[in-house]
């Protein structure tokens, strides 16, 4: 079987902060870190084996070369580093993509793994409207692990507790039982839109309960976004801005990446419609 990961410099990642852009509504969480990478200058700094997810192929952002499905950023005195993912997991091979990723978080060394994703504004509640923002913690997860890591900011900023604002089962007389949990699966909260965030939050809860050694060497948390599909610049600078909140990093505004430059989301309508 291939390595997972394959550094393509020589850059420990001991006590660094992870952070995990999930493929998911809007793509908004891809489109942070492609803010978070231009801003803090990243440097691409290993590539992870692409077999699970659907094969894309395109130039280099800082120079020659190609750049891979999925890819690790990071730059020297910075004790953060991302992820980028450029296309989703196959779907056949969901779960052996969340198992490989989480595996190389537990690890890689890394001391606290953030995860972003989009969550579908279409069915945002009433008490929601009041902030698009929100996070989420693995149940089963001890307090201690998060408050002595770096994400123990998360807790003290006004970024309310995710909750579904559906139910994944509206048939069901009593839908905040569902069925998997008389099978013993962790609950975690219904993402409409959010992809594997849900399946890697019901994973890494699964951990946490056990018991197992690994589970308390991570803190992971996730922060998770209500967006619609459009030009969503505005939307990924968001939530870069609570990313930089969360793990104490000095930006001055964000710089938008070139390639957002050269028709990301199409180029402007001609002025002669307006004639």
């Amino acid at each position: 079987m291939a390595k997972f990961f394959i550094p393509t410099q020589d850059f420990p990642l001991a006590g660094k902060t992870i952070v995990v852009p999930v493929v998911s509504t809007a793509n908004v969480s891809q489109l942070a870190a492609d803010l978070l990478i231009a801003t803090l200058s990243l440097e691409r700094i290993g590539i992870f084996d692409s077999t699970f997810l659907v094969p894309a192929l395109g130039a280099r952002e800082d120079g020659p070369g190609v750049s891979t499905p999925l890819e690790l950023y990071g730059k020297p005195g910075l004790d953060v580093v991302i992820v980028q993912q450029r296309s989703p997991a196959l779907k056949s091979q969901k779960h052996e993509f969340v198992a490989a990723l989480l595996d190389f978080v537990n690890t890689s060394g890394v001391t606290a793994a953030l995860f972003l994703s989009g969550v579908d504004l279409s069915n945002r509640t009433d008490s929601q409207m009041m902030t698009p923002t929100y996070h989420l913690l693995p149940s089963g997860s001890p307090p201690s692990v998060l408050s002595s890591s770096p994400l123990a900011r998360l807790l003290e900023l006004p970024i309310p507790a995710y909750t579904s604002p559906v139910s994944q089962f509206p048939t069901l007389k009593n839908p905040e039982t569902p069925p998997q949990a008389s099978a013993g699966e962790p609950q975690v909260p219904f993402i409409p839109g959010g992809s594997l965030t849900r399946r890697i939050f019901q994973a890494l809860s699964s951990t946490s309960s056990s018991g197992a050694k690994s589970a308390s060497k991570v803190a992971t948390a996730g922060i998770l976004q209500f967006v619609l599909e459009g030009d969503n610049r505005a939307d990924a600078a968001l939530l870069a801005s609570a990313v930089v909140a969360v793990l104490g990093v000095q930006v001055q505004g964000f710089k938008e990446p070139k390639s957002w430059k050269r028709g990301l989301f199409g180029a402007p309508p001609d002025s002669s419609l307006y004639d």
